[in-house]
């Protein structure tokens, strides 16, 4: 168990949030994220907020769902609208997931464990970090449907054991982040100099093993210098082999962008994949998800399942993806404003938007359920149906 100290403070540390409170209000996570703003220091919500580079991609995952439009269907009972799917083989309550994110503890001081139990009493998956400030033994004590993220790390006897600690704490999942051979440039961090705070640490790791992520240096960031220590930029298709080989657990690879990357992973026999570009954080100028997400649907013929992850800020944008062929989506950024601005309830209350959302979403577009929304049509702006689409068939 970790020993780190989670007493409340009277004055906030480097790095520690500024109390925003009030969730009960919110009706779009865009009113969270204007809470957390008020909540957070400037270097902290930069590193929340950025992305690498001009933050093309970063734009661009939210302009793609909002470039996308929906060809709803009508005199279909939807008197009872069911969000309810499954997800590697277990019940969740509505295809959503909260994706894997590092250092929780910089926007509150419950962190992962705030963010887990939020996912537990809204019965959805929790993707746990491997950079984590709580351990993944006390994250899964308090979340049934806890999966463990993993970076390839130089240290194998380290990733090895965090393996086998996954397994004995229960975790449902071991998701491998495979887009991170480096850190991307995120210049927003590199100009603030941006450094942990000495009681913000990756739990899951030796205590000796992060020291460099609390040294700062003008115009670099400690994160991405002890990314640069840990992650080893040699992970090829043979370790994602050898990774299946080593354990039951169903394995997802995440940071697929590729049709082709896609079909490998599912001839190696991972069970699922995620489409993603580290939300807009790694290459600057790669494609958005939603882009690329049909034909990596396609491209893996039903072998595993695909999920997507980087802009979705809407219930409207779960059925969007849904649409496109995900079996459900992990959201990011908009939970951590929930937790910035009001703990566990920001989280729980950012997670009830989503189900309210996506609720209205299937209703009105004529779905009564998860399962009818992937037969709708989604048009690119200004298209027109007759030339573009066609069931089965997006643009």
């Amino acid at each position: 168990m970790s020993t780190l100290d989670t007493t409340a403070r009277t004055e906030p540390a480097h790095g520690a949030p500024r109390r925003a409170g009030g969730s009960a209000h919110w009706l779009t996570s865009a009113d969270a994220q204007r809470a957390a703003d008020l909540a957070l220091p400037q270097d902290v919500r930069d590193f929340l907020e950025g992305g690498s580079g001009a933050e093309a991609t970063l734009a661009a995952n939210q302009a793609a769902f909002e470039d996308l439009f929906l060809v709803p269907r009508v005199l279909a009972d939807v008197s009872g609208t069911d969000t309810a799917t499954t997800v590697l083989g277990a019940t969740a309550a509505m295809p959503v997931g909260i994706a894997p994110m590092a250092y929780q503890r910089l926007f509150h001081p419950d962190g992962e464990l705030a963010a887990a139990r939020a996912a537990e009493a809204a019965g959805i998956p929790y993707v746990a970090g491997v950079l984590s400030t709580y351990t993944l033994e006390e994250i899964t004590a308090v979340c049934s449907q806890a999966w463990l993220q993993l970076y390839w790390l130089r240290d194998r006897v380290l990733l090895t054991d965090l393996i086998d600690r996954a397994e004995a704490a229960g975790c449902k999942a071991l998701v491998l982040t495979v887009d991170v051979p480096r850190m991307g440039r995120r210049l927003r961090d590199m100009r603030n100099a941006f450094v942990l705070p000495q009681d913000v640490v990756a739990a899951n790791f030796p205590a000796a093993a992060t020291l460099s992520a609390r040294r700062g240096a003008v115009g670099m960031s400690s994160v991405m210098v002890h990314t640069s220590e840990a992650f080893d930029p040699t992970l090829t298709w043979n370790d994602v082999a050898w990774l299946r080989g080593q354990t039951d657990l169903p394995l997802v690879l995440k940071g697929l962008l590729h049709p082709e990357d896609a079909a490998r992973a599912a001839e190696l026999g991972v069970d699922a994949v995620v489409v993603s570009n580290h939300g807009g954080r790694q290459l600057d100028g790669a494609v958005a998800g939603p882009n690329v997400l049909p034909a990596v649907r396609d491209a893996v013929e039903g072998r595993v399942e695909v999920l997507l992850d980087g802009g979705v800020r809407s219930g409207t944008d779960v059925l969007k993806a849904l649409a496109l062929g995900a079996s459900a989506v992990l959201v990011g950024r908009p939970v951590l404003w929930g937790l910035a601005a009001d703990g566990q309830r920001g989280v729980e209350r950012l997670l009830s938007l989503l189900h309210t959302e996506l609720e209205d979403a299937l209703a009105l577009s004529g779905c009564a359920d998860v399962t009818r929304a992937r037969g709708l049509d989604l048009l690119p702006r200004g298209a027109s149906l007759s030339s573009s689409a066609r069931r089965g068939q997006r643009w």
